[in-house]
Order: C-alpha cells, then structure tokens, then sequence
C-alpha cells in the first residue's frame, strides 16, 4: 500500500467509513512531486482521495451501484495549486497578493508576516504600525517591535499576522497544546430527526443543497467539491465583505452566488428561509462568530432539523488563540512549517510550502466530512456538526514525514496544460485545473461556470 493509500485509510477509518470502499481506490504516484520537504503530494491524494471515494459511496447508498474511484498524484498536486494556473482569455488574473503583505525583520531579529490582502486588514495594520503604505517605511516600523509584542498587538486590534517560530517553540505554545488535542476532523450528532432518503438523479449529490458562506480558499474548496458531485451549492456573500477576483473565479466553479447582507433583518430572514431548505450550511467564521446571529450550529439544527452544519477555522476552537484571525501562510509561519523550509532551503529567513496545502486539504477533508455525515443522516437520522481548523490540517501534514524535495522541480504552467480544462464565463474564456479525482460512473464535473459575486437571487431553484 502507497504512503498516501495508508494516510487515506486511517482518515477513512476514523470517520466510520466502510473498510471494503477502499478495494475500489486506486493513488498513484509519490512525493516529492513539489519542491520541499513536506508531503504535500501525499497530503492531495490522500485528502481529494477521501472526498472522492466518500462522493462514491454516497453513489453506491443510492443506486447500489459501487464504481472504481482513482486519483493521480501530479493532478493532485495541481488542484491544491488551482489558483496559481487559472487563466482568463489566455492571462492571469490579477495578483492578489498586497505588496505590503510577507516577511519583515522585527528588532529583536525573529521575523513577522503580516498578511494585508484584504484592504480593511492593509489598513488595520497601518493603524497599529503607526506609518505609511509603504513596504519600506512598513518595515522600519516593525524593527521598532519585538515580533512577539507586535503579534499580540495586532491580534487584540483584530488583524493578520504571525511571529515565524521553528517547530518546537510552536509544540510548547498553549495554543499548539490546544490544537494537539483536537481530531483533525470532527463529525458530531447534533441533534435529532428523521433518516432523510436521497431522491433520484443521474450523479452522487444530486438533489442536496449546500449554502456556502465561506472566502478566499478552504471552505470555498469544499463547497466546489461538492458542486463536482452534483450538489447544488449556493455561495452567499456581501457586498461590503472584500474578495479576491482570483479566488471568486477558480472556487466558484459549479455554484450559484447571491447577495445577503445579514446586518439587515429582511436578508437575514432570507438566508434563515434558504436554511430550512438546504441538506449542508458551510461557514468559515471564527469559533462563535455567528452565535450572535442566531447561526451557531445548534441554532441552525433547530431551524432545519437534519442539517450538515460545516465549520472551518484557523486556529481550531480550543485555546487562547480560538478567536484570532487567520489564513493558511499565517498558520504555517507560526507553527514552524515555514521555518523549515527556509532552513532547508539554505535561507535566511522562512519559507512557505510550495502550495496553500492547509487550505486545500482543509477543503477537500470538509467536503469528506461533510459527505460522510449526509451518509449517516441517510441512514440513522440527525443533525451533524463537521468541524475543522488549518491550524489541526497543518499538524497533520507536519506528521506525514519528509522527503527530499530537491530532487522535484516546481509544476510549471507548461507542465500541467493537459490537467486543464474550458469554460465560458462573464469573465472571459477561462483556462482552470480539472477535477483531479476519477470516478468511473459519475465523473466529477462543474455544472455552472464561475460567475461574478451576487450574480443570482437568494432564491433555490424549483
């Protein structure tokens, strides 16, 4: 059995999942696939892996037809790199990377990343800096902290950044504590209610709704894989919530979008309507951050009793960081993956991984989790909590082990031209990375293209 067949079969047996699905798996390929020393390429097959043989099973529940299901490692590795290749009439989107957002020495010589793509985060941090928009005056401005005072003084005003810290500095912090006694993935019964049967369709998901209320790139991921299977996924967003354009177009493959804004009390009661209609609600806010909405999971499993309440966070939703803001770079740099790399890159400074793993394989193990609670509620009934964190992802991926990752060089754009595939949008002609997994009966396919935020009523379809 391949590494990452074994690292698929214990998340398969931790989630309860039928052993006998696993004859009808097949991963090709190893690490390293991408430059470094990390698993990355196993930590692909193994997360898209799952999703897919899950997406499979709920196939074989309906029809009581079982399918082979296959994954190979460089298609793999090109989905967890998605944004980096998508093309609009033939160019790349815009770069959504800030100039101000990255490395800087602080004056006690430990190195701070700051992440500023999201204007109002740009702004915040200015604030607390006290300078200009200006990577240099930036800069000076941080060698007047110690990185440690400066990160927590950022977190208290709310915005994004994190101290680089080697590994075992991370592995004493409270917070690594808290993360180490977390399941990488949570699947609880919430609450009560009938077994509820899949009607027909011609693909795994058919018939489900999904409401996804999720940005940037791991919850997005999830509610575009089960888009791949046929789900129908509403995306619901706001006006005044900022997005990245690059990440709206590759994530937003397969799903309606709509416009809610949840400060007004008519939209608010709009989005409860859609609730009591859907089979999954997807949120990527901090732990509790919806509560006062009336949208925490218990909330919500009373509204629509038999509802898959899935929930991503960075940091997890035990120990003093629980609320603080975070995204994928962030977690790595704090918590020594980023430290590593640079080390073993022969740098003075961090390096990250060579893709936003934690986010992606966060992503396609909620899309896992989700699935395998629709499967449980088929079958017993209930409401599901399926709760995740990139921070937990993140020590997952740090216990596959190492490779020697100079002996891969970087999947250029060149490299994986046959991994792609068409589609005509309101944005132009776009050129975005095929679903990596193979399911021998029910391909996975995108049904919509993507299409600009707020594009769809708040309404599902009849």
């Amino acid at each position: 059995m391949s590494d990452a067949a074994t690292v698929l079969a214990g998340l398969w047996q931790a989630a309860g999942c039928a052993p006998e699905a696993l004859e009808r798996l097949s991963l090709t390929g190893h690490d390293p696939i991408l430059p470094g020393r990390f698993k990355v390429g196993t930590a692909a097959l193994a997360s898209i892996g799952a999703s897919a043989l899950a997406a499979a099973e709920c196939w074989r529940w309906r029809t009581g037809r079982a399918q082979p299901v296959s994954v190979e490692i460089r298609a793999a590795a090109a989905a967890f790199r998605s944004e980096r290749y998508l093309r609009v009439d033939g160019q790349p989107p815009a770069d959504p990377w800030s100039p101000l957002s990255g490395f800087y020495r602080a004056g006690d010589g430990r190195w701070m990343q700051l992440h500023c793509n999201f204007p109002h985060h740009r702004d915040g941090v200015l604030r607390v800096l006290g300078c200009e928009a200006s990577r240099e005056a930036v800069g000076a401005a941080i060698l007047r902290w110690q990185a440690a005072t400066l990160e927590d003084a950022l977190a208290d005003a709310g915005m994004c950044a994190g101290m680089v810290r080697p590994a075992g500095e991370w592995a004493a912090h409270p917070q690594a504590r808290a993360v180490a006694s977390l399941p990488l993935l949570e699947i609880v019964r919430i609450g009560d209610s009938p077994p509820e049967p899949w009607g027909d369709g011609q693909r795994p998901l058919s018939g489900l709704r999904v409401l996804d209320l999720t940005r940037v790139i791991a919850g997005p991921v999830c509610g575009r894989t089960l888009a791949a299977h046929g789900a129908e996924v509403m995306l619901v967003t706001a006006g005044h919530l900022p997005s990245i354009p690059l990440l709206v177009m590759d994530t937003g493959r397969g799903k309606l979008s709509a416009a809610l804004d949840l400060r007004r009390a008519e939209e608010s009661g709009c989005l409860r309507r859609l609730i009591r209609e859907a089979d999954v609600f997807c949120q990527g806010y901090r732990p509790g951050a919806l509560d006062g909405r009336g949208l925490s999971p218990e909330e919500v499993a009373a509204l629509r009793p038999g509802i898959v309440y899935v929930t991503l966070s960075a940091y997890g939703q035990a120990g003093p960081w629980r609320g603080r803001r975070g995204f994928d770079s962030l977690v790595q740099s704090v918590s020594g993956i980023a430290h590593e790399g640079g080390v073993a890159a022969g740098l003075d400074g961090p390096r990250p991984l060579p893709a936003q793993a934690l986010d992606h394989a966060t992503g396609y193990l909620a899309a896992f989790g989700a699935m395998v609670a629709l499967l449980r509620r088929a079958r017993e009934g209930g409401s599901y909590l399926v709760r995740l964190s990139l921070a937990r992802t993140g020590r997952w991926i740090d216990a596959l082990g190492r490779v020697d990752g100079a002996l891969a060089r970087d999947l250029r754009p060149e490299d994986v031209a046959d991994l792609m595939e068409p589609s005509d949008t309101p944005f132009g002609l776009m050129q975005a990375v095929a679903p990596a997994e193979h399911l021998a009966e029910t391909p996975a396919r995108w049904a919509r293209p993507a299409v600009p935020l707020g594009t769809h009523e708040a309404t599902w379809r009849v």
